[in-house]
């Protein structure tokens, strides 16, 4: 009889442990699957950007344009449910003008929480009667006197690993401060989501070390330039903004990332506009 005890209760032993053990892992797959669940519920969406820049033939044409920005526009787009909105001129305006330049530029950086929201606010736009009251000399331009020559509209998506913008909190005054717009366009779309990738693993985080003061990143889904990727940082001064990019040049992180063979070739064309935020914009 002894045996056969020994054996029924080793048996009963065994059985346990085993039920112990699918236990255990049915908590840790249960765990897991929650763990995942919340991260996706708790991982901020990706905003939409939409960014208007208007071509301009002379100051008054810029004088009646900031009057609608700031004292029509920018208060319909609050009532409409954006929160901030970023208005910026050239830096190097002045020394165009002076070689007799005649084409003045004003970017408007129009954050978006959805894609719908997009098309839900133009909505609403069209149906603001304090907008149409306020934005008359806009509106109701003579087809020989209008308040630009033409408009081009970028839209945007912001990158994975920087789902929101940020307004950044810069202490110089704004004629002071340098918000620097980056557009990289890439020979392949592959190429592109290359470059996009080399972002997301890496390259925004030095950016964000070094204090460049990034305000958005995102892939242009719809533009003149593609396929292309756009992004904002900001600084200080003129002065901050050249030694932040020495620091950036001089990295070890980014002189390791920048020199390994599956980031190569990843743009072809980088366009750089260095800006200066308007009075009146809250960005």
């Amino acid at each position: 009889m002894y045996p056969r005890t020994l054996f029924y209760k080793f048996s009963t032993a065994s059985m346990h442990l085993a039920k112990r053990k699918k236990r255990i892992a049915f908590l840790l797959a249960a765990f897991l699957g929650l763990a995942i669940t919340f991260k996706a519920v708790s991982a901020p969406k990706r905003e939409f950007y939409q960014l208007k820049i208007y071509h301009l033939k002379d100051q008054a044409q810029e004088n009646r344009l900031d009057r609608f920005l700031k004292d029509a526009y920018l208060p319909a787009l609050h009532r409409a449910g954006v929160a901030k909105v970023g208005v910026f001129k050239p830096a190097q305006d002045a020394a165009a003008n002076a070689t007799g330049s005649a084409e003045k530029l004003v970017y408007v950086f129009i954050p978006f929480k959805s894609a719908a929201q997009v098309f839900k606010v133009e909505e609403d736009l069209t149906k603001d009667k304090q907008l149409a009251t306020a934005g008359q000399d806009y509106f109701n331009a003579a087809f020989n006197n209008p308040v630009y020559q033409r408009i081009e509209v970028v839209l945007m998506e912001a990158f994975e690993g920087n789902p929101m913008f940020t307004a950044p909190n810069l202490k110089a005054a704004p004629a002071e401060r340098i918000y620097e717009l980056r557009s990289y366009e890439a020979a392949t779309e592959d190429l592109h989501e290359n470059k996009i990738a080399m972002f997301n693993q890496g390259e925004m985080e030095i950016f964000s070390r070094l204090g460049f003061n990034p305000v958005f990143y995102a892939q242009v889904k719809a533009g003149s330039k593609m396929p292309n990727l756009m992004y904002m940082t900001s600084f200080e001064s003129k002065a901050s903004r050249d030694e932040k990019w020495k620091a950036f040049g001089a990295d070890p992180a980014w002189k390791k990332m920048s020199a390994m063979p599956q980031y190569a070739n990843n743009f072809l064309r980088a366009d750089v506009y260095l800006l200066h935020p308007t009075a009146y914009s809250e960005i």
